[in-house]
């Protein structure tokens, strides 16, 4: 069985009993990166053999970890924070576990965009999930293809570039398009900014700018 586990994404509480036990009993666990997931499985008593698994090795560990699981082996996936293959590694192993022939189950738990989409005060009757927009190839024509979309979007950004972000989507979808932006989501310090575009902008010129950001912005009316 290929077990994808979702992990907190700051809160800890928010680990799910499930998502424990799981992770207790599979015969070994892939994290993204072993340095961050050490802390939260010596928090919760795991000590099970952690490999990694990531954007960078995914491709050539397929094959590999395939073989474990028709061996027979338990195998969780986890991320950094959240369910994996959202944002995260996961999506070529379950891709190619299910062309195989073998059990994949994923566990509800943390994922970060539900909650901001739920607080934004944003239409969440039908909404698509865009995540980290292409850096730089790819950038304006998946916005161009945007403009027009009905639906809330909702993107994942990072804190160097959040600014930017927020400049070119008052280009592309107006000032005074309607957005929410949630930062630190579970954590000690959560903030989440409702209000249009320019008053996005003028919160974060003007206020600190850490951690990871969900940006949800409303449809075209």
């Amino acid at each position: 069985m290929l077990y994808l586990v979702p992990t907190p994404i700051g809160n800890l509480e928010d680990m799910t009993f499930r998502a424990v036990n799981v992770l207790k009993e599979v015969d070994l666990i892939l994290a993204e990166d072993t340095r961050t997931s050490a802390p939260l499985l010596k928090h919760f008593g795991i000590d099970k053999k952690v490999f990694a698994h990531h954007q960078h090795n995914e491709h050539k560990a397929v094959s590999e970890i395939i073989k474990f699981l028709k061996e027979g082996q338990n195998i969780a996936l986890i991320s950094d924070a959240g369910t994996p293959a959202i944002s995260d590694p996961g999506f070529l192993l379950v891709r190619e576990a299910i062309k195989e022939g073998l059990e994949v189950q994923c566990l509800p738990g943390a994922t970060a965009f539900v909650p901001a989409l739920i607080n934004s005060g944003l239409p969440n009757d039908r909404f698509c999930f865009e995540g980290f927009l292409p850096v730089k190839k790819g950038r304006q024509t998946r916005l161009k293809a945007l403009a027009e979309e009905k639906r809330t979007m909702i993107f994942y950004e990072s804190p160097h570039r959040i600014l930017k972000t927020i400049e070119e989507f008052i280009t592309v979808f107006g000032p005074e398009r309607q957005g929410s932006i949630s930062r630190e989501l579970s954590k000690l310090y959560e903030e989440n900014v409702r209000g249009t575009l320019t008053d996005l902008k003028l919160h974060f010129e003007n206020n600190p700018i850490k951690g990871e950001f969900v940006f949800c912005v409303a449809g075209l009316e």
